[in-house]
């Protein structure tokens, strides 16, 4: 069965008609005149007066076959800086179904496109539509049943429903007969901006009430905006409350610091994490990670990694045994067989002087000891990233921390901004050479990060592309 064709229409309010010699009259004329209709039909447009191809978008369309929607696009995209006023679509199953003539309130014409179905309809709804007129006329059951959607029984609104699953942020204005009142209303509490009876209708009431549901749907979807920045505001503080948890020292003599900072690139958290807890045995544990990526998913995966391992540290796994539980963890939580994790872990005793080092695929930390400049630990020893190879082992490292030290733990991002112009990066050594020159300066907890992480983001000349966590565990 061939595919009705669609056309679209210019129309203009009779209380609102401009001048006889309009020429966008004049073309309107034209395209209805005996033959035109035919002449398009040959693939050949009616020719248009001189006058009238100066108002190209009032007279493109007339009389004509529907475009598909890559060429209906492209002639809004022309027309788009001559024709600013309002378009509105109709879809209604009467191809002849009288809607009055309007001009908006700039004076210009409204332009209307008319679909039967929803078929047409969607080719037909580009980005320069403001509104779309559904025809909801009681249709006989055996036309019912032909309606594009195949609306459920007994559900005369289903192609309503339709039409906002299909134009979500478009205006709907719903045409109907004041017999059909309660349909109406119904329509309203579905989704509809408005609803228009067709005994009563004329021009005015049209213009007003299409400028009304423009406006309404307008402020809905700003309304819709903020509330979901709200929600996403909510759900950012719940994402760095569980990145970024309250450490657990109690009964330690330890001091705690952290800094964070987002890339630029973000507003939110990326996967960077981390966490300190001490257990009952007197044992610091403490560890800083990274997910590959960045988003809510490697976000969420770090709150995992992170609520994880501070359950199998209270269940006493460390070392080796805990960083293959939490590989288990990553393989069956992340969204991807490539995502992985850095992490590196540190347990310092209950007398403060030893600590055992476990990396897997991290930075390794930076020590300074009482009367000594910041140097780093060894990295040598270390295992790959989690979630790279699945029978990995990560050796646990002992080291002497001595009676006053500082530890500092940190997340590539720290190390991988530039160095001025070109393509250099800070590097290991040269956040090693900076530290050292703010500790020399008497700096110290969180004056000493902060300060760290501002000259970094200055030697990059900004903001940092990657996410930085730094933490930092002092005692003297």
């Amino acid at each position: 069965m061939p595919v009705p064709v669609p056309h679209q229409r210019t129309v203009v309010l009779p209380h609102q008609a401009g001048p006889v010699d309009d020429p966008c009259a004049e073309t309107a004329r034209v395209a209805q005149a005996p033959g035109a209709g035919d002449a398009t039909a040959q693939g050949v447009r009616a020719p248009a007066p001189a006058a009238a191809q100066e108002d190209r978008p009032a007279a493109q369309g007339l009389g004509e076959p529907a475009l598909p929607q890559s060429a209906d696009r492209r002639i809004s995209a022309d027309h788009g800086t001559t024709h600013q006023g309002l378009t509105l679509l109709l879809i209604g199953e009467d191809p002849n179904s009288h809607v009055p003539e309007m001009w908006d309130w700039a004076g210009r014409k409204v332009r209307l496109r008319t679909a039967r179905n929803l078929t047409e309809a969607s080719r037909l709804l580009t980005d320069d539509v403001h509104c779309i007129l559904l025809d909801l006329s009681p249709q006989a059951p055996e036309d019912r049943a032909e309606r594009d959607g195949h609306a459920a029984e007994g559900d005369e609104l289903g192609v309503l429903r339709d039409v906002l699953r299909l134009a979500p942020s478009h205006a709907v204005l719903v045409l109907t007969y004041e017999t059909d009142a309660e349909r109406a209303a119904d329509a309203v509490r579905v989704g509809a901006q408005d609803y228009l009876f067709r005994d009563e209708l004329d021009g005015a009431a049209l213009s007003r009430a299409v400028r009304y549901a423009v406006e309404r749907k307008r402020a809905d979807l700003a309304q819709r905006q903020l509330t979901e920045s709200r929600m996403l505001a909510q759900e950012n503080a719940r994402l760095e409350r569980g990145l970024l948890p309250t450490p657990l020292l109690d009964g330690s003599d330890l001091r705690f610091a952290a800094c964070y900072r987002p890339g630029r690139s973000r507003a939110l958290l990326g996967g960077d994490f981390y966490d300190t807890v001490r257990t009952p045995d007197g044992t610091v544990h403490a560890m800083i990670g990274d997910v590959c990526g960045h988003g809510p998913d490697e976000a969420a995966l770090g709150v995992e990694l992170r609520i994880a391992w501070r359950a199998l540290t209270f269940a006493g796994l460390s070392g080796d045994e805990l960083l293959a539980t939490l590989q288990k963890v990553l393989e069956h939580e992340r969204a991807d067989d490539e995502i992985f994790a850095t992490l590196c872990t540190v347990d310092i005793s209950a007398d403060g002087r030893r600590a055992g080092l476990c990396l897997a695929g991290h930075p390794a930390p930076l020590l300074a000891r009482a009367g000594e400049g910041p140097r780093l630990l060894p990295y040598e020893f270390g295992g790959p990233a989690l979630g790279l190879l699945p029978h990995a082992r990560w050796p646990r490292r002992q080291v002497e921390l001595g009676g006053s030290w500082s530890l500092m733990m940190y997340t590539d991002g720290l190390i991988e901004g530039r160095i001025g112009v070109g393509n250099q990066r800070l590097g290991q050594e040269g956040m090693t050479e900076l530290v050292s020159r703010k500790m020399a300066d008497g700096l110290s907890g969180e004056e000493l990060l902060e300060a760290s992480v501002r000259e970094v983001r200055d030697l990059n000349g900004g903001e940092l592309t990657d996410d930085v966590a730094v933490l930092l565990l002092d005692r003297s």
